[in-house]
């Protein structure tokens, strides 16, 4: 076929184309505290012209993430290494965000340790930096093999007859974590921390415990199940609690978000307003941010040479395929994967219509220190044995099969040639290899994606892009195979164009510039005693917009005659509603900095010095030197 012969001849030459405010006493106090004119202010702080100057900029900004010294947390670390396969799509996302942007990327090593705390050890990488930690021996059994992949990971994913682990377990993930907590105090000063994943849900309550207070951000890479599911993992009501310690809680998909939302309904009887929840910390902003990569890396990976053993390798491979269509899988070896169902939708297919489409499935081993996985090993090898013993002829096998990993370069080329894509998680929080097959095609003669529904991707994809299929339905997803393979060309362009120009408009760079740009929004800016036309906590850039209309609102207060009464309550009304608006998203950021208690009942108490009431004496002398209220 020309698709293959144009892809092993790439492989040989190595050469492609190309709660609201204080109340009415705390209102009054703030609206005196400002000055008659808006143009004037007092104290060291930056007018607000400067400041809205600022945002306007930032808005207009496309693709730029915020100017921060971020710290990544994460269990894995990538290899930062383009000739070794990654590891995940966890890995594939975070490794051009912190080449890039200077970030300082945690994870563990693998060596374990003595649980002994030990300063980070800092590895230059790109423009960041990497620190690799040998988490605790003791704990790490529990933490890893135990309560994150075998009692976390299938519950995520909506597979409770795969869970197990004794409770104990639990005890171990959060020593772990509070290990990485410790470890993390050394750059305790960085402007931000983006966690990510489910072995590190309570990490925001590590750092807090240690009186790290700076915007805690969590993505989950998985699936997040409805409320019946999330109910059968020990401690869970715990579990949710603490990741509302995070400022910002970032799903794949609006089923994921919506999920977790049923479940601080059911459970804590909480309900979100605008995408926030409020709790007696303060509040978690919830949010989709779907991760995409990067297109044109993946034209990079298409001319990129191979190593002269891989070169060889892969023209092997893709030789068993001349003269054939085929269809290509590209999965960690693990159950949530669907594996199992693929081979048996192929073995529907072919007997039906003999020899009209091979499988090349690759699975890398995972996990294979877990029963589950041993146990789906055999599974998935079994079947493949089963197919090609039926539909085998001669020394022809329909399914080929190969545990070994591959570099992107070659994945790339593989993508490539492949007629059909083949993605059929039974539950997936992205799957980049969706997007990683589509943005590897041939313009002019592209492959089909068959899309499992339940895989995040299928949010992103509509219906009339890839053939979305029930992954637990083997005829289906034989159905979607034959469809793909005899697809005219015309509509196979048409569906790939749509999907490309999806992946091209946002990418992985996107992704982690909205993240993060959410993420700054918590990001202290302005001290309260150099700012006095809010005279309330902090506040920072998230509040300039609402900012803006409490300084509009008040200005025309400001230019009503007082003789006109009637106009003058009504402006004040106006700009009463205007600084409550301002003063619920500020009062979150406030109140982790500053305890505003009542004021104290003896002179001990009064006499004890502290931040808040040497700020509020301010505040309050500022409001007795203006305008009195109406």
């Amino acid at each position: 076929m020309a698709r293959i012969h144009d892809t092993l001849e790439t492989a040989t030459s190595g050469a492609t184309e190309r709660d609201e405010s204080g109340g009415q006493t705390a209102f009054d106090r703030h609206l005196n505290g400002v000055p008659l004119e808006h143009g004037q202010h007092e104290g060291a702080g930056p007018s607000p012209a400067v400041l809205l100057s600022d945002l306007e900029d930032g808005l207009h900004t496309v693709n730029q993430q915020p100017n921060m010294k971020l710290v990544v947390i994460s269990n894995r670390v990538a290899p930062f290494d383009p000739d070794k396969p990654q590891t995940g799509g966890l890995a594939a996302g975070l490794e051009p965000v912190v080449e890039r942007s200077g970030a300082l990327w945690v994870g563990s090593s693998d060596t374990r340790g003595d649980g002994i705390d030990q300063p980070l050890p800092l590895v230059k990488t790109g423009a960041g930096d990497v620190a690799r930690l040998d988490l605790p021996e003791a704990d790490y059994h529990g933490y890893y093999r135990g309560f994150s992949n075998s009692t976390l990971w299938p519950a995520l994913h909506s597979l409770l007859q795969r869970m197990s682990g004794p409770e104990g377990d639990y005890d171990s993930y959060r020593n772990v974590n509070a290990f990485i907590a410790r470890a993390a105090f050394d750059v305790r000063d960085r402007d931000a921390f983006w966690v990510h994943d489910y072995h590190l849900l309570p990490l925001a309550a590590e750092l807090h415990r240690l009186g790290i207070d700076r915007p805690t951000g969590f993505f989950l890479h998985t699936p997040w199940p409805a409320p019946d599911m999330i109910e059968r993992v020990p401690h869970h009501c715990e579990l949710m609690k603490l990741m509302l310690e995070y400022d910002l809680l970032g799903f794949q998909t609006n089923r994921d978000l919506n999920n977790f939302l049923a479940c601080l309904q059911v459970y804590f009887a909480l309900q979100s307003k605008d995408g926030i929840v409020t709790t007696e910390r303060g509040q978690t902003h919830l949010q989709k941010f779907p991760i995409g990569i990067d297109p044109k890396q993946f034209a990079a990976h298409l001319a990129a040479d191979l190593s002269p053993a891989e070169e060889e390798t892969l023209s092997s491979l893709l030789r068993k395929f001349e003269g054939a269509k085929f269809a290509i899988g590209v999965d960690r070896l693990d159950y949530t994967k669907g594996i199992d169902k693929r081979v048996e939708a192929l073995g529907h297919l072919l007997a039906a219509s003999p020899s009209s489409i091979s499988l090349l499935q690759i699975a890398p081993s995972s996990r294979a220190d877990i029963d589950e996985y041993q146990k789906y090993k055999e599974d998935v090898e079994n079947a493949i044995s089963h197919v090609n013993a039926k539909h085998g002829m001669d020394e022809r096998r329909p399914i080929h099969y190969t545990n070994d990993s591959f570099s992107q370069a070659a994945l790339t080329r593989l993508y490539r040639a492949a007629h059909v894509g083949l993605v059929t998680p039974l539950r997936d929080g992205m799957n980049l290899v969706a997007k990683e097959y589509v943005a590897a095609q041939d313009p002019k003669d592209p492959g089909v994606l068959v899309l499992s529904k339940f895989a995040g991707a299928a949010e992103d994809f509509g219906e009339d892009e890839a053939l979305l299929i029930d992954p637990n339905n083997p005829e289906e997803i034989a159905d979607a195979i034959s469809k793909a393979t005899n697809m005219p060309l015309e509509e196979r362009v048409k569906r790939w164009r749509s999907m490309m120009d999806k992946i091209e408009s946002y990418t992985i760079h996107d992704w982690s510039a909205d993240y993060l740009r959410e993420l700054d929004k918590s990001r202290i800016n302005v001290p309260a005693d150099q700012f006095h036309h809010l005279g309330l906590g902090w506040t920072n850039e998230a509040q300039m917009p609402l900012y803006q209309n409490y300084a509009a609102a008040l200005t025309a207060y400001n230019e009503i005659d007082p003789a006109a009464g009637a106009l003058k309550e009504a402006a004040y009304t106006d700009v009463k509603s205007a600084f409550e608006a301002l003063a619920v998203p500020l009062k979150h950021t406030q109140d982790r900095i500053w305890d505003f208690a009542a004021p104290p009942a003896s002179q001990d108490a009064a006499s004890t010095p502290n931040l808040q009431s040497s700020t509020r004496s301010t505040m309050e002398d500022t409001a007795r030197r203006t305008v009195p209220s109406p």
